[in-house]
């Protein structure tokens, strides 16, 4: 277990939170503020933002669209850079805060910005940011990695750079009233997947990582149980700060990560716009039961210590089923039908993805080939 560990991100967590980015924007910064199709300007974000910025030089960017795309985040980076703006505020879920890094980073590059996706750019600089959240799922708040689409090829890409890390993120439970439930219920699915793919990986013997993301599956899945109180303040702040954990690097720190749902669930959103979490709840079971030898030990522990499973030859593969289970329990489908054509047709048009964009070698020992792929993804599509 070797690492190097730091989270820089200063974290506003409460009630009433939104006033505290006055101590960290100057008045002497040029801001814009980036924010998505409009909803926080109907739940008083807006009005809070507008207060707690009285005294800065900011303007806005609205329109960044769930899975961010590079043709509308260009616009807001030729405004940045036409306007000499020196402080993006992303105010938004995970989409808006990653198309928030893209557009800081694409800001400090003279090229086309997608290189950066596609590695022919190294990010060296960006413009500071800083988040307020306003839906929990991704953790991108606290850290440094973005999702970014390319409508034109249907191309969905990630990177990661600490220039891009958010210098503070504002997590005020209170935006969360107005979210509806389907968002919510995402929130907790995206939480979930992001803690098991630096879980149930190999047996590795780190016990705080393991400890903490046992802890964090735990209180996700409590908070499942007990949907139907997600008015209560508790509620949501249970949330909100359970997604910031899963993803700000601590659990990760020093094991073995997986990330195959995720590159496997890109793709689906890419062809079809499905939602980010749905596909993970969608590839997820399909995976695991194809890669069951491989993870049989840690699915075992998580069978005991999260579900409360009695031993017995088949812990591991009663684990998948309830894990299964728990994404039913909250309306979540996890097989995949929503596509045009043939099933067929179906995977082979996401294997052709995969092969493009060089998924042809997943998790956590690059085992995944192309054909456990498909033998995944026959699972996972009805």
């Amino acid at each position: 277990m070797q690492f190097n560990y730091v989270n820089p991100t200063q974290i506003f967590f409460g009630q009433g939170q939104i006033a505290s980015i006055k101590q960290s924007i100057s008045s002497a910064n040029k801001v814009l503020v980036i924010y998505g199709g409009g909803s926080i300007k109907k739940n008083g974000v807006y009005d809070q933002v507008s207060d707690a910025l009285s005294d800065a030089n900011w303007s806005e960017f609205s329109g960044v669209e769930p899975n961010p795309t590079k043709e509308t985040l260009d616009k807001a980076v030729k405004i940045i850079k036409e306007q000499g703006i020196d402080f993006i505020l992303a105010v938004g879920g995970g989409s808006v805060i990653d198309g928030s890094k893209y557009v800081a980073a694409a800001s400090k590059y003279e090229g086309d910005g997608w290189d950066i996706l596609t590695g022919n750019h190294h990010v060296s600089d960006a413009i500071s940011l800083g988040a307020i959240l306003t839906l929990p799922a991704t953790g991108s708040e606290s850290n440094m990695g973005a999702v970014i689409t390319k409508a034109e090829t249907q191309t969905k890409l990630a990177f990661m750079s600490p220039y891009v890390q958010p210098k503070f993120a504002v997590l005020d439970p209170d935006v969360m009233k107005t979210l509806p439930e389907k968002q919510l219920l995402n929130g907790i699915v995206d939480a979930w997947v992001h803690v098991c793919e630096q879980y149930l990986t190999l047996k590795q013997d780190a016990l705080v990582q393991d400890g903490y993301s046992e802890t964090l599956l735990r209180t996700l899945k409590v908070l499942g149980e007990t949907f139907n109180q997600r008015d209560n303040d508790k509620w949501r702040a249970n949330l909100m700060w359970s997604a910031n954990q899963a993803l700000n690097g601590l659990i990760g720190s020093g094991v073995a990560q997986d990330w195959a749902t995720h590159m496997i669930g890109h793709e689906m959103t890419a062809l079809w716009g499905v939602d980010h979490a749905r596909s993970l709840a969608i590839v997820q079971p399909a995976l695991l039961r194809n890669q069951l030898d491989v993870k049989r030990e840690k699915l075992e522990q998580m069978g005991i210590n999260v579900f409360g499973l009695a031993q017995g030859k088949d812990l591991a593969e009663r684990t998948i089923e309830a894990i299964e289970s728990f994404y039913h329990s909250l309306e979540v489908e996890t097989q995949f039908s929503e596509y045009q054509g043939s099933k067929e047709e179906a995977i082979e048009a996401l294997i052709e993805q995969l092969s493009d964009h060089g998924m042809t070698q997943l998790g956590e020992h690059q085992q995944i080939s192309l054909d456990n792929s498909r033998q995944i993804l026959s699972h996972a599509i009805a």
